[in-house]
């Protein structure tokens, strides 16, 4: 029986055998150089040249096809072939170049497809408009993915927070601060967009080949220089300065980057008046080194250093409701003072062994020092507005219900060193593939905090939450006088980790359907050791799974399905609860994961388009609940929590205007949690709806002059509460997050428009333009401030609103 069944099992591959052949061989130019990316096809099927220029193909025998060789550098080639019998034939051509300009060709990779991973043109990475501009940025249109906070770098998505996210660089996993408050004390994001050759974007469902997150990957790779240049791009935001070059016969590549930049346009134009001068400086390099063709090293480092000094000086605010509008003024004194020196250093080598086995072996480090000191007091006044038309006094304060300050003071230092070594390995065995690594890691982190708070109203100190409340001035208060909140810890933590992965790729058919499947399973255990106290070990094991088919039909769509077990072990932030305390018992935070997807390719006004759907649902367990203030995380550092997430996104996209890709996102989201068994709750991160378009267009008289809109609207998440508030008892939404950002270029020349003569001989590209950000002046708000009316008890959330409209003028040159 077990014979039967293993032969029913090859039957098909059997028969789709007997009917096909192996065609193979390296495409190289007429200096015998290999050719990478040429689309070699024939009918509907085809191939991608790896680095290398071989390419592999299954033609069908006895039965005459065309094989085209397409490259955008190179003339294009036909050749007429036929299989006589099922051994494996050979054919290595060799391309010229194209001396002639080349019309448009459409090159379809389908394995990025088939992994559900979401391949963006680095370009746009440069000429998208955003507060932020970058890869970040472009993120932020698609579906799933969202953020309340255009001075932020972080995004969530599908219903996970900011630390749910891998980011590479390379293959090596890059960190965010650990001490970030609100998104203008960020900076620069680790991603330099002139310095990137690829992005790929997974929302769920990754495969195991990467790391240890619930919710997505974004995987980045720098790029190898072709040739001399420089990049210099600079604004009243900032600038940059990127320099290229070959050495060494061409063995040596460099890339390095200089970047500066100032928020300072963007907080000027909130509500709060500032003495702001924000420094955020950022070195990147990449150099590589060819030993030979099977052989090469390559060392990438960044320095980073961002000063951040502010100085409140006054604010003043008006809400509530027509009927009954208030009032907040507010007076400030002392400052904030904030430094965040990062170092990254990583070496890797590439060694291929032979034709089937290749290896990566890297190390790496990561240092950040971050220091976080600010003394400011706040003094306010809440009155009622007049709102009689008719008053002489319409729109003053004519009753003060609530007078009161309050006085923060942090002085808080962290040293956390990160510091890792990885071999990764890729074995091709016929057409299977299976990828492979082993990774050591150990984390370092100190960390001082001395932080409180202390709240007066009308001159009476405000206990702490949870303590006996004072009567004054009818009963006397002779107790000492108690800080409204008050954490004091010192931190030693060292984790030390161990994870590997396996993973089997292949692509098959099945009749004249073509399927991929990916099989992988990962492993990590880990040791979490803290001061005055025992260590702890821990293990998880996450099988995943990915299965995608593109049926012979005569419409254009692929299918996939995908999931797995995904847990997160806990990272430094995870073990800390929200009194600074460490719990080196937390688990590992775990998601079954569902996610199927469709990709639809079809013609639209003779136009190519395509439009991806996805369902996806996360099932929780072990959660470590937290709460979300600006950008800050805290976490209550327990897993007494469950949850899920559900939804699906919706993209279009196309050349809405011919030659230029635009798109439009839809996603819809619910997630919710389970405390303690209390009951079902929103998640922060609960954002129901989210709609963005990227746009692009240009005047059709005058192709030089291009536009760029940039539009999102997320409904509004839970939250805007007092930190110490119970989410129980407070589940209000912020008000919705709606933007529109505006770009306009003149591209005075670029590859397609050079100058022999003249002062524009001097570049291959300048482009300048106008920047108009969040040019509706929409008032978006991300927190609250809470003040006190003594005379009620209660409490008011005034909106902290998020950046005005504003005007920024971008030059842009590459000599």
């Amino acid at each position: 029986m077990k014979k039967i069944t293993f032969f029913l099992f090859l039957l098909p591959a059997i028969l789709v055998a007997q009917r096909t052949t192996i065609l193979k061989g390296v495409v190289k130019n007429k200096d015998k150089e290999p050719v990478e990316n040429v689309y070699v096809a024939f009918d509907e099927t085809g191939t991608i040249t790896d680095e290398n220029g071989n390419y592999t193909l299954r033609i069908p025998v006895k039965k005459e096809i065309v094989l085209k060789f397409s490259h955008l550098s190179y003339q294009v080639l036909y050749h007429s072939i036929t299989a006589k019998n099922r051994n494996a034939i050979r054919f290595s051509p060799v391309l010229l170049l194209e001396t002639e300009k080349l019309d448009e060709i459409i090159v379809k990779d389908r394995r990025k497809e088939a992994q559900g991973i979401t391949k963006i043109d680095p370009l746009k990475a440069n000429i998208v408009i955003g507060a932020n501009a970058g890869v970040e940025n472009i993120l932020m249109t698609l579906p799933g993915v969202n953020n309340n906070n255009e001075l932020s770098t972080q995004y969530n998505v599908r219903g996970g927070n900011f630390d749910e996210n891998l980011v590479y660089v390379n293959g090596i996993e890059v960190y965010r601060p650990f001490l970030i408050r609100s998104g203008q004390q960020e900076g620069l994001s680790f991603i330099n967009p002139k310095m990137v050759q690829n992005i790929n974007f997974s929302a769920g469902g990754f495969q195991a080949k990467y790391g240890d997150k619930l919710s997505s990957v974004l995987d980045i790779e720098y790029r190898k220089p072709k040739e001399t240049a420089t990049n210099i791009d600079f604004s009243l935001l900032g600038g940059s300065a990127t320099f290229e070059s070959l050495f060494l016969d061409d063995k040596l590549t460099l890339i390095t980057s200089l970047r500066y930049r100032d928020n300072s346009l963007f907080v000027n134009s909130k509500q709060i008046e500032t003495n702001f001068r924000p420094k955020f400086t950022d070195l990147q390099s990449f150099v590589t080194y060819q030993f030979s063709e099977k052989f090469s090293l390559n060392y990438l480092s960044n320095f980073s250093l961002n000063n951040y000094n502010y100085t409140p000086i006054s604010r003043r605010t008006r809400f509530g409701t027509i009927a009954n509008p208030l009032e907040l003024i507010v007076f400030y004194n002392g400052r904030e003072e904030d430094n965040y020196l990062t170092l990254f250093n990583a070496i890797s080598a590439d060694l291929e062994i032979n034709e089937k086995l290749a290896l990566r072996g890297t190390i790496s480090s990561y240092n950040t020092q971050e220091e976080e000191h600010y003394d400011i007091s706040a003094s306010y006044n809440l009155g009622e507005v007049d709102a009689n038309i008719g008053s002489e006094n319409f729109g003053d304060v004519e009753f003060s219900q609530g007078i009161g300050s309050q006085l923060n003071h942090a002085r808080n230092d962290l040293d956390a060193l990160i510091s890792n070594a990885q071999i990764r390995g890729t074995y091709k065995r016929k057409k299977q593939q299976w990828d492979f690594g082993v990774k050591y890691q150990n984390e370092d982190i100190r960390e001082r905090i001395r932080e409180w708070e202390t709240i007066d109203s009308l001159g009476f100190a405000i206990r702490p939450p949870n303590h006996d409340t004072n009567n004054q001035p009818y009963i006397p208060f002779e107790g000492p006088i108690t800080p409204f909140q008050n954490i004091r810890e010192d931190n030693k933590v060292t984790i030390n980790r161990i994870s590997g992965f396996m993973q089997l790729n292949e692509r098959i058919f099945w009749k004249n359907n073509e399927i991929w499947y990916h099989l992988g399973i990962r492993a990590q255990n880990w040791t979490v050791s803290s001061m005055n106290s025992a260590s702890k070990n821990q293990t998880i094991i996450s099988p995943r799974a990915q299965l995608a088919i593109k049926p012979d039909w005569k419409k254009d769509m692929l299918f996939r399905l995908s999931g797995g077990w995904y847990s997160q072990p806990p990272s430094y932030r995870e073990l800390k609860n929200y009194n600074g305390k460490i719990n080196i018992n937390v688990k590992a935070q775990k998601s079954i994961h569902f996610v199927a997807g469709m990709d639809y390719s079809f013609n639209l006004w003779e136009r190519p388009f395509k439009l991806t759907t996805e369902l996806y649902f996360k099932n929780l367990s072990d959660v470590n609940a937290y709460s979300v203030d600006n950008v800050r995380i805290r976490y209550r550092a327990d897993n007494v929590t469950t949850g899920y997430a559900q939804g699906f996104d919706l993209r279009l996209n196309g050349e809405f205007v011919p030659g230029s890709e635009s798109w439009v996102s839809l996603g819809y989201l619910k997630t919710e949690e389970n405390i303690a068994n209390r009951g079902a709750i929103s998640r922060p991160s609960d954002q129901r709806l989210k709609f963005a378009i990227l746009f692009q267009d240009y005047v059709p008289n005058l192709p030089n002059l291009k536009a760029y809109l940039n539009l999102v609207y997320n409904t509004g998440v839970p939250g805007g509460a007092p930190a110490y508030a119970d989410v129980y008892q407070f589940q209000s939404r912020l008000r919705d997050y709606k933007r529109a950002d505006l770009g306009i270029s003149y591209v005075f020349s670029d590859a397609n428009k050079q100058y022999g003569s003249g002062w524009l001989s001097k570049f291959k590209e300048l482009t300048v333009g106008l920047e108009l950000f969040n040019m509706f002046d929409i008032q978006n708000s991300i927190t609250n401030t809470w003040v006190r009316d003594v005379y009620s008890k209660n409490q008011f959330g005034i909106p902290n609103f998020m950046t005005g409209r504003v005007l920024n003028l971008k030059v842009s040159m590459k000599l």
